[in-house]
């Protein structure tokens, strides 16, 4: 109730009268309920004057406290429900996730002014507690334990699509609720697409393999990226392997407070730019994350935003050649008053199996 109380208290500051959270992840966040309702309307009305009302289907009994909820069944309109309970004269905040389906049946039902305003939950989510920053030690260092077993498995030769399956049953098997994203396996030439979709592709010798997995534990997610090989690889994929590994090193170098984001991103890219594979780095540096795997905001070349302690984000630099090879390598860094913390500790060495 602190963080909901705290939500209201930012309201205030930026003018905000009224606002409407309807993610899953900002209710769980503001009140240690987590309610997936599917494609039925969930939302959490919240008053700069302090009231907190929770719209809600009855297939989802919550045990929610100092919130007054508002129960509709299927054979409601629950946005009819809603709609009165704004203020119309009032601009209204809604959270960017919201499906367009019941905004565009508010706004045709009322005539009312809306505007995004999932940075007011987002702010708050950037900077963890205590609390969280230990759920995500723990998510992290289930997810390196779940690295070993996987990696375990290439030799043995099973497809791309086999080992992503395995990925969740090892994951839960060492204490985490599952997958925090589908997991990505790639070999040799379709790890030179960053988000590959695990295929049945069988594995040849000299191939790179990126694996890049995460779990979720107490609802906080994990997410690493390791890439090894196969046999023997061809001269060049090791040296783009040990450019990789350096801009990794040199991004998590560059995470101290007072410096930015576009400050990891820079140190990062710069040492592919410099080697000649610029171009083959596609894909911003990295992203926040904590109850949702891509959490606001991003680390790249066009974030200015000042790093500050108890944020959580992903370094995660890679190359990749079309056709031929791909490498990527991240690790999870936590910003420290003098520092980082590094959430990962599995080997990131160059690696032939």
């Amino acid at each position: 109730m602190d963080r909901m109380n705290k939500a209201i208290e930012n309201m205030q500051k930026n003018g905000i009268d009224q606002m409407l959270v309807t993610t899953t992840s900002d209710i769980f966040y503001l009140t240690g309920e987590w309610i997936d309702p599917g494609e039925r309307f969930l939302g959490l009305l919240l008053n700069s004057n302090g009231d907190k009302k929770l719209f809600i289907n009855k297939l989802f009994p919550v045990k929610t406290k100092n919130i007054k909820s508002f129960i509709y069944e299927d054979k409601e309109n629950p946005i009819e429900i809603f709609s009165s309970h704004i203020n119309k004269n009032k601009r209204l905040g809604i959270d960017k996730n919201w499906s367009a389906k019941f905004l565009i049946e508010l706004m045709e039902k009322i005539n009312i002014k809306v505007f995004n305003s999932s940075k007011v939950i987002e702010g708050m989510r950037v900077i963890k507690d205590a609390e969280e920053i230990n759920k995500m030690r723990l998510s992290s260092q289930i997810n390196d334990k779940a690295m070993k077993e996987v990696q375990k498995l290439i030799p043995n030769m099973m497809t791309e699509k086999m080992v992503a399956r395995a990925v969740s049953n090892i994951l839960e098997k060492l204490g985490a609720e599952g997958n925090s994203f589908e997991p990505i396996i790639a070999y040799g030439e379709n790890a030179g697409e960053p988000h590959h979709i695990s295929d049945k592709t069988k594995i040849k010798h000299g191939d790179s393999v990126i694996i890049d997995m995460g779990g979720v534990k107490d609802f906080y997610c994990s997410d690493m990226t390791r890439t090894i090989f196969f046999g023997a690889p061809k001269d060049e994929y090791k040296k783009i392997y040990n450019i990789v590994l350096e801009a990794n090193l040199k991004g998590i170098e560059a995470v101290k407070p007072g410096n930015k984001f576009s400050d990891v991103d820079n140190a990062a890219r710069s040492v592919i730019e410099k080697a000649g594979y610029g171009e083959y780095f596609t894909h911003r540096t990295g992203h926040n994350i904590g109850i949702d795997v891509h959490e606001w905001p991003n680390v790249s070349s066009d974030n200015d935003m000042e790093l500050k302690p108890g944020m959580i984000f992903s370094v995660e630099p890679g190359i990749y050649l079309n056709g031929k090879v791909g490498v990527r390598i991240e690790d999870l860094v936590l910003v420290t008053k003098n520092g980082c913390e590094v959430l990962n500790s599995f080997d990131k060495s160059f690696n032939i199996i």
